[in-house]
């Protein structure tokens, strides 16, 4: 087989991001034209991308107010665009969490709040309930971020200290009505832990965060601690009548990403298998099994037969241990590197959709069989970067990483191993 291997793994990534494109999704979504005010309001790394594609589909009057990560903002015309910090919270997601509060308050029956809502909206939306303070707020952030909690007990725990999170943002635009529109980064989908659901509740308690803290031993502020204990952390939950006649619709998700580049390989002549879109768990851990699979198939045949491109998504997570740089996806590849070392033919890419893994610049990077022995020609030890949380360093050293740059959507981790 004479295809090289990059550009085809790119040619996969670039498919699977274009199927969670918001202007092809959002068309979709359109809600009736009210007969009062259209508000908008958004927060995540696609929202920006969204609003402006809200605003091409949208021919009626529209207002509103987005936040994104800074270097992510898209030129609107009607929709205003903050920019804010991702993934630790900063003062501007702060002001920014104020002006989407404002602009929801005082609506009447007759108009639509329309939510564009992607994944990174909890960062960027940083409302301390109570007492607490921007600080708390960040404590418990940095907590989670090197917890290794997976994203639905991270957000579960985050919607119950904020004033904002777990549909607060939709009850203070009762009695008009809200339709949410979201991009999920979440494995299964549940739009209410997609930027701690702020228009959409779910059942999860204040008891339910507490013991999510005590299970992975989260060392958070006092004050926050009393807050979970006290009913003040309590959340308006689905059948709250407020949310009675609120829609909410996925409209994109890593399960259509992954179709879309399943079909590109097809059509590229190399058959596609896709393991899940919903894979969570410590990424070297993952990477290990990654691996194991991949050896199997490109040593016996089994259980795919070569060539093949085998993928999966979901949302793996880091327990950091080291001083590193890099991400979820980073460290992933270098575990599954560690896995197939000396292994022929077998070539992988680990990305996250967004075109931001972890603290850098890249997505994420590219590996084959001959990674860890390139980089110890070099006087770099695998392992030892593995160790410290430092893969982006690894990849940097021998030119494999991957930057194409923002995307404008989120849809999570995204991963393809060809196997020839």
């Amino acid at each position: 087989m004479t295809l090289d291997p990059k550009p085809f793994l790119t040619s996969l990534f670039a498919a699977a991001v274009a199927a969670a494109d918001p202007e092809r999704t959002i068309r979709a979504h359109l809600p009736a034209k009210p007969r009062g005010r259209t508000i908008v309001i958004g927060a995540g790394k696609g929202s920006a991308q969204m609003a402006r594609a809200l605003e091409k589909a949208w021919d009626g009057p529209l207002e509103g107010v987005v936040v994104t990560r800074y270097g992510y903002a898209a030129p609107c015309e009607r929709v205003e665009v903050l920019e804010a910090a991702h993934p630790v919270p900063d003062e501007a997601g702060l002001k920014a969490a104020r002006r989407l509060q404002d602009r929801v308050s005082g609506l009447g029956e007759d108009d639509l709040v329309i939510a564009l809502i992607s994944g990174g909206g909890s960062a960027l939306l940083p409302a301390p309930a109570g007492a607490l303070t921007l600080a708390d707020e960040i404590a418990v952030n940095k907590a989670l971020l090197a917890s290794g909690a997976p994203i639905s007990a991270m957000n579960t725990l985050r919607k119950h200290i904020s004033a904002i999170k777990g549909g607060r943002l939709a009850a203070a635009g009762w009695p008009a009505k809200v339709v949410s529109l979201v991009v999920s980064d979440i494995p299964g989908d549940n739009p209410a832990f997609v930027a701690s659901g702020p228009t959409v509740p779910d059942n999860a308690s204040r008891r339910d965060a507490l013991a999510i803290a005590e299970a992975y031993r989260l060392d958070l502020p006092a004050p926050v601690m009393a807050h979970l204990r006290s009913s003040e952390a309590d959340a308006p939950k689905p059948d709250d009548p407020r949310f009675a006649r609120n829609e909410v619709h996925v409209i994109a998700s890593a399960a259509v990403s992954l179709e879309a580049a399943a079909g590109e390989a097809k059509r590229r002549g190399i058959e596609a298998v896709i393991l899940s879109d919903a894979i969570e768990g410590e990424a070297r851990e993952v990477g290990g099994v990654h691996a194991a699979v991949a050896r199997e198939v490109a040593l016996r045949d089994r259980p795919f037969r070569k060539p093949v491109v085998i993928l999966s998504g979901g949302e793996t997570t880091v327990t950091i241990r080291g001083k590193g740089k890099g991400g979820r996806n980073s460290e992933f590849l270098l575990a599954f590197a560690l896995g197939i070392d000396g292994v022929q033919n077998i070539h992988a890419l680990a990305a996250d959709t967004d075109g931001i893994d972890g603290s850098e610049d890249n997505a994420g990077a590219f590996c084959d069989g001959t990674t860890v022995a390139r980089l110890r020609e070099g006087g770099h030890d695998a392992r030892a970067y593995l160790a410290n949380n430092d893969a982006w360093s690894a990849f940097h050293a021998i030119g494999d990483l991957f930057v194409p740059g923002p995307t404008g959507t989120n849809v999570n981790d995204f991963r393809a191993i060809l196997v020839r």
